[in-house]
């Protein structure tokens, strides 16, 4: 199964992008809420960009931030001083055993039994 990091969602709205769109409407697909916050929480968002988000979030399953994913994410914070966005991401993808879609690797270095790829040219 593949977690979706919030940049393959917003790369996959952009023109440039398009061949990213089969991730983004694969229902087998998942994001962490977290992901849900940091897309449709941006700013400066177009509304048609929302749009298209929002439909995102209607064909991918959303994992939730539990009590769990919290406490794999500090560990990982702790461990390896990442984002608190990105540990909440890798604790997620290790606790449903997924593989990681971002075009941030070098964010998710260095966590033992994590995969993750790059999948933007």
């Amino acid at each position: 199964m593949i977690l979706l990091d919030s940049n393959i969602l917003i790369y996959s709205c952009q023109a440039n992008y398009i061949y990213l769109k089969p991730l983004v409407i694969d229902t087998q697909n998942c994001v962490s809420s977290i992901s849900k916050l940091e897309v449709l929480g941006f700013p400066r968002l177009l509304e048609t960009e929302k749009q298209y988000f929002e439909n995102v979030f209607k064909i991918l399953s959303i994992l939730p931030i539990n009590e769990v994913v919290i406490d794999k994410a500090i560990e990982l914070r702790q461990q390896l001083k990442m984002k608190s966005n990105d540990s909440i991401i890798a604790a997620t993808a290790l606790l449903h055993d997924m593989v990681v879609y971002t075009r941030n690797v070098e964010d998710f270095k260095n966590i033992a039994g994590l995969q993750v790829i790059n999948p933007v040219d």
